[in-house]
């Protein structure tokens, strides 16, 4: 939709969806690094994820938010609650099924897919992840299908159509 947002025009919250801890063996033992997977949003709208990576937990999870910041997008809500029409988003071996719900329903979501939805501020949305559930590619496909959403009143008046 829109080519790139600032992310100094939004009040963003982060939240870290996942922290990995790796090992490399060398001689004198084993020496730790660690990875954070981090989205960010505003709450209405608009939604980043990042993924950083450090010797230490809180410089990884500082790298991923400030990854996050960079790559934001904006996404249509319909009644500022859900999404305006279903899709699936896949990325890798992931895929992830996002479907608009009635007010009331609340965020039904697993735990990568729920962080992305609640930091965008969908407050109804159906979803059910399929394929693997590593969380990096999970929230890399909820992405890939946020960014594919469609407004429909702007589609139906590029196709010429009235609403």
């Amino acid at each position: 939709m829109s080519s790139q947002l600032n992310a100094n025009d939004y009040e963003l919250t982060d939240r870290v969806v996942h922290i990995n801890r790796v090992a490399k063996v060398v001689k004198g033992g084993r020496r730790f690094n660690f990875s954070a997977l981090v989205v960010v949003g505003d709450g209405s709208g608009v939604v980043g994820a990042g993924y950083g990576k450090a010797g230490e937990v809180p410089e990884a999870i500082r790298k991923g938010v400030e990854r996050a910041r960079k790559a934001l997008v904006e996404i249509p809500l319909i009644d500022a609650r859900t999404l305006p029409h279903e899709v699936i988003g896949r990325f890798g071996a992931a895929r992830v099924l996002l479907r608009p719900a009635s007010a009331g329903t609340g965020v039904i979501a697993g735990g990568p897919v729920r962080a992305v939805l609640e930091a965008a501020g969908v407050h109804d949305v159906l979803t059910k992840t399929l394929g693997t559930n590593n969380p990096i590619n999970v929230v890399r496909a909820t992405m890939t299908a946020l960014q594919e959403l469609r407004n429909p009143e702007l589609r139906l008046r590029e196709l010429g159509r009235s609403a």
